[in-house]
């Protein structure tokens, strides 16, 4: 089965998230870890479990998606995703990071599209 042109680009979006998930969760549990409170750390492990979560979420997306190619709420659900990802955990990789509390204003921006993104998710997959 050949992929269509946007279950392709999220399924190269969603392996690259997932390559940066798991080199930011492990910089945060080897590197970060020394040099930062436990209330940080929490605060950067919650970034990079929406990262994995929502990322695989978005594998999902891109399999429906080749199930329903003419489906264009489910291509915007995981556009959404993407951004809401990045929004939301790179928010929070970089408040830790940078000791920018400011960017926390950030963060529920990304949060707000997720919740978007599923719905869309849900609409797009139940719409015939």
């Amino acid at each position: 089965m050949m992929l269509n042109k946007k279950t392709k680009i999220l399924l190269v979006a969603a392996s690259i998230l997932m390559a940066l998930g798991i080199i930011l969760g492990a910089f945060g549990a080897h590197m970060l870890k020394q040099f930062i409170s436990d209330e940080l750390m929490a605060v950067y492990e919650t970034g990079v479990k929406y990262h994995f979560f929502n990322t695989l979420g978005l594998f999902a997306i891109a399999f429906i998606l080749q199930y329903k190619p003419e489906s264009k709420l489910l291509f915007i659900s995981g556009v959404l995703v993407i951004i809401g990802t990045l929004l939301f955990s790179v928010s929070l990789y970089l408040l830790v990071i940078l000791k920018l509390s400011w960017l926390g204003a950030i963060t529920p921006i990304g949060g707000t599209l997720l919740i978007i993104a599923w719905v869309l998710t849900t609409v797009g997959i139940v719409k015939k």
